[in-house]
Parts: C-alpha cells; structure tokens; sequence
C-alpha cells in the first residue's frame, strides 16, 4: 500500500571555481562519498543520490527547477563544502518549491594538527561557507531544516533520516485524495475545516460521495471471495465459535468482509489513500465498518471517523513518516481518564476503529462481534486488542479559521493492570508528558481536537520538520511545558499570524 522505493533526496553541494580544480575535484570526491554512507546508513527511508558539485547561478537554477520537475525528487539536503557565494543560490532559492535541508557538516571529522596549512583550510571551509549560505536562507524567508555535526554521526543520520520521511510524506500529501462517505457528524465543531485551504497548504484534495458509491460494489463480489476473506479473518485472528462457519454470528462476520472488499474496491476506484465515514450516515450498510476501517489501516490508509478528513490526511502522513519502522499509528481519540493520584492516564480507544499495527506485540487481536450502541445498525465485527506499551505520541492538526495549527504530545504508552472484560473495542492506555493535568490543558488551551494520530513508530521531529515545510504552527506539548509559558506562546502565535 505505501511504496517509497522510487522516492529520492539529492545531495547538492555548494562550492566556487577560485580555488582550482583540483580542489573541485576532491569537494566531488567529498560529497560522493557522503552521499553513498547516507545511502545505506541505518534505516534509511529515501534514497540519497549525489549531485554535481555547483559553482555558480545558472547551476544552481538548473538543479531547483530540475528537482521541481521531477516527481521522484522529494527534497534537497545542500551542504556548502567550501565557502560558496550566496548570492549564486538566490534565484534557485527563490524558485524551490521542494523541501530543503541544509547540512553543516564537514567532511573530515578531525583536524590535522601536525600537518594542518593553508591548502587544507581552503578545502574544508564548511564552518563559514555554511553561514553565507545560512544568511541567504534567512533573508530570503526560506524554509529549511538546519542539521549540524559530523555525517558519519548516528544522531546526524538519524536527524536527517527524520527529516526525509516528512519530505516524503509532504509529496505522499501533494498527490492524496481523501474520500468522504456522508458529511461530518452533526454539530460538531473541530471535524470541519476549509478543504480549499487545506488543499493550498498541505496539497490533498477532499472528495465527497455518497453511499450508494460504495454500496454497488457490495454486490460485485461472490460468497466464495467473501468466504476467502472470512478465512484469512480466522487465520490471522482469534475467534470463538459462534463467529465461524455455522455459528450464530458468522453472519455479521460475513457482512463485514463483504464491506471491506468494496471499500477496497471503492477506494481503487476513485483513486483514494484516505477515507472518512460516519455512523450519522450509513444508508445501505448492514454495519458500521469496524474491522474493515481498522485492516485497512494497517495496509496504511488514512481514515476519520464522523468525517473528520484533516485527521484522515494526518493519520496516511504519519503512516508514511512511520513507513518500515517499528511500532504502529493509529486513529485515536482520547475516550476516558483514570485519574487516580498514583497514576493518572489516559484511556484511549473509539468505537471500533483502531489500527492493529499498534496492538501489543506478540499478541493476537479478537475478531469479535458485540453492539454498538449508537447508529441503530447490525453489531458490528471489529479487533479487540490491547496496544503496545512504550514511547508513544498524538498529533492533531486544527483549522483555527486563519490558519492551521499541529498539536504534538509524547506520552508514554502504558498497559493496564487492570482487565477490561467488559469493554469489546481495541484500546490503548498513555501518560501523557509532562503530567495528565498540564497536557490535557495545554491541549485545550490551543484548541486541540478529541482525535488524534497516534504513533509508536515516530517521534515529534519530523512532525515539527513537516509543519515547517507546509509553513504551518507547530506547537508541542511534552516535559518542559508549563502553562504559563506556553499560553504566552500560544498569544505571540495568535498575534504573529492575525
């Protein structure tokens, strides 16, 4: 479902011809060598593929408006390995419409003590070749990511690692659709939001259809190829009897396959990485779509649920951040809190929709089948799991009427020691940072919203990299917050941007 393969950054390295060619030959030489220990360095999540050395302005324009017009091309990370005149970069600059990351780094880790002279000063002049061009990136408003220290540093790597998977996943949200099945449910506030905004800055399209859209394809498939569905369920979940062939529920486990297979197909057709649904509008579904919604979001699909498609773009971003890294995202909601003054946290968890990528290690989801309560439809099937317990975060992205703003909070996902026998819905428990109190005000005070991306799999960076490359508010809620500063933050913010 999320296929990176063909995605690429470029190494572009800043140099000038005053120094000789032979010097412009080892700068060459240098960058090459980088660009290849950046390939294959630990997880990588993009391949990184050396660019010729440039010298001048039209080398530098040519190299912006090439990255531009190539769709494999997500990003540029420059390094200036000797000192580079800015002014050369300015009309490049000035045209990029791809990320950009500048490296302050050079190539020699070491100084040379004994032999240090004049040649090798003018060789490795990154230390002031990078503030030329960091001035210029400055005064031309430039969005960028500055990462600073050695390129063979695992932390360099990692930083830089962080910052490719948001690139990729800004060019994963410039070619997404997200396809709404009804409209957001009703009177509630935080779900809505300015679609053609949206668009502009982050780059997704927001498509609506009606449920006869999906319902035609209900019929396209054979009880054999739901049979075979139904047997992949029971092969990969646990399952009492009565859900199995013959038993009294088997039904509703059949008619949840048969929902799942036209979603997929649905979902082929129009062309749709992200969906929404809601439990207001299910005209023709025999059930809200649980354990449907939740597989296909570990095959990295977006969702929402009652509409909500700015979480739906957020949840298919993260998994692309996320992609080939442990742990799992996830739609989430902040359900219910346990605020016992050993421990207080956070009980998460929603109707049905829960990504089993985050499910607890080692541990088999339940395919179960229980009311819902709400909705007035069949009882739904769904996977019933507890989640893994470790560093974890959610993330939300609000429409403040001018603006965008992401909220991030770290938390530490926890696992209760406490069974839950009565309640038939996957669920996570957190505490959150720097306390229940402090974050969950936070949260309120910057108008966070009740769903959330939640992940395992990443940590705040490349959310704030990515929040930098759209150009939108990133506000973080994590150990150093206190409520005074951060509301004086979230004041200057307002001011800033009305």
């Amino acid at each position: 479902m999320i296929d990176l393969s063909s995605y690429e950054v470029w190494l572009v390295t800043g140099s000038q011809h005053l120094y000789g060619d032979e010097v412009l030959r080892q700068v060459a030489e240098h960058a090459g060598q980088i660009a290849a220990a950046l390939d294959v360095a630990d997880r990588p999540a993009v391949r990184v593929v050396f660019k010729p050395v440039l010298t001048g302005p039209q080398a530098v324009s040519a190299l912006c408006h090439a990255a531009n017009a190539d769709p494999k091309c997500v990003g540029l990370i420059a390094w200036m390995h000797t000192f580079s005149p800015a002014k050369m970069w300015i009309a490049g600059l000035e045209a990029l419409q791809k990320p950009l990351c500048h490296l302050h780094t050079q190539f020699g880790r070491d100084l040379p003590f004994a032999t240090i002279d004049m040649d090798f000063m003018n060789l490795h002049q990154s230390a002031h070749g990078g503030r030329e061009f960091g001035h210029v990136c400055a005064r031309l408003r430039v969005r960028r990511k500055v990462v600073v220290g050695h390129w063979e540093d695992r932390d360099v790597q990692q930083r830089l690692d962080n910052w490719s998977r948001a690139a990729l996943a800004l060019a994963d949200q410039r070619r997404l659709s997200v396809a709404r099945l009804g409209d957001n449910m009703r009177q509630v506030a935080v779900t809505e939001g300015d679609k053609v905004e949206a668009q502009r800055v982050f780059g997704y399209e927001v498509h609506g259809y009606g449920l006869a859209d999906v319902t035609r394809h209900l019929e396209a498939f054979s009880d054999a190829e739901v049979g075979s569905l139904c047997e992949a369920y029971a092969a990969s979940y646990a399952m009492s009897d009565d859900l199995k062939p013959g038993g009294a529920k088997h039904g509703s486990v059949r008619d949840a396959a048969r929902i799942e297979l036209a979603l997929r197909a649905w979902l082929d057709e129009v062309g749709a990485d992200a969906f929404t649904d809601t439990f207001e509008n299910l005209h023709g579904l025999s059930q809200l779509p649980g354990i449907a919604a939740q597989r296909l979001m570990a095959d990295g699909f977006g969702f929402g649920a009652e509409g909500d498609w700015k979480t739906a773009a957020l949840l298919r971003a993260m998994k692309v951040m996320g992609h080939g890294l442990p742990g799992g995202t996830s739609f989430m909601e902040d359900y219910t809190y346990h605020l016992h003054p050993a421990g207080p946290a956070v009980l998460g968890a929603h109707m049905l929709e829960v990504c089993p990528s985050i499910a607890a290690p080692g541990s088999k989801p339940s395919l179960e089948v229980h009311p819902l309560g709400i909705g007035g439809k069949q009882d739904p099937a769904r996977l019933v799991f507890d989640g893994a317990d470790g560093d974890a975060l959610n993330a939300s992205v609000v429409d403040l009427g001018d603006r965008f703003r992401l909220l991030v909070n770290p938390v530490q996902a926890i696992r209760s020691d406490e069974d839950l026998p009565k309640l038939p819905v996957a669920r996570a428990m957190w505490r959150p940072q720097p306390d229940l109190k402090t974050a969950a005000a936070a949260w309120i005070y910057a108008g966070g919203a009740h769903h959330t991306a939640y992940t395992l799999a990443i940590d705040t960076e490349p959310l704030e990299d990515f929040a930098e490359m759209v150009g939108i508010e990133c506000v973080v809620i994590d150990e150093a917050t206190r409520l005074g500063a951060f509301r004086r933050e979230l004041a200057s913010g307002d001011r800033g941007w009305g």
